[in-house]
């Protein structure tokens, strides 16, 4: 408690006192908490005070008419997902830029008709999403996907941290295929 700067002792004011006259005043019955008198013209009986919204969350979910699935996992893809050896992939990841470059050469030459070097690593750029057997197979090589540059990359031994700048302009650039 405070202590009173003008040295004398006042009574403790009664909320009640503040309400209107004729104000109802919620009391539980047989418990012995009450409500305080300040919000008790606030609810209407039978209402409790809800401290937060209790809105059921529904999930949106996406009946595939046409094919019949059981599942929602079934109805996402039909196509299986391809193996990748992580092995291998850890080793290409290894491979210097001559190295990966001669690599797509002979292995995949689609990919080195569209690679692109910055610096020290590859980049493959695609105008639209590839099926899964090419990602499997970009991934296997030892690509990753760059969702702020949205290309493949090979960082060809070179491991860096991100920069805020376009490494194209930093470093110089060619395409192997010209």
């Amino acid at each position: 408690m405070f202590s009173n700067p003008f040295g004398f002792r006042s009574q403790p004011l009664a909320l009640h006192s503040l309400l209107p006259q004729g104000a109802r005043t919620w009391r539980s019955s047989e418990e012995s908490f009450h409500a305080p008198p300040c919000s008790a013209g606030f609810f209407v009986k039978g209402e409790r005070p809800r401290t937060h919204s209790s809105k059921k969350k529904i999930m949106k979910t996406y009946i595939n008419s046409v094919s019949r699935l059981q599942n929602r996992t079934a109805q996402r893809n039909s196509e299986p997902l391809h193996r990748i050896d992580f092995q291998q992939r850890f080793y290409n990841r290894g491979l210097s830029t001559d190295r990966v470059l001669d690599m797509l050469y002979h292995n995949t030459p689609r990919f080195w008709e569209l690679c692109q070097v910055v610096g020290k690593w590859v980049w493959i750029e695609f105008g639209q999403k590839q099926p899964r057997f090419v990602t499997a197979q970009r991934a296997q090589l030892g690509f990753h996907w760059n969702r702020r540059r949205q290309v493949w990359q090979h960082p060809c031994r070179n491991f860096r941290t991100s920069t805020h700048r376009d490494p194209r302009e930093i470093y110089p650039t060619f395409y192997p295929a010209d």
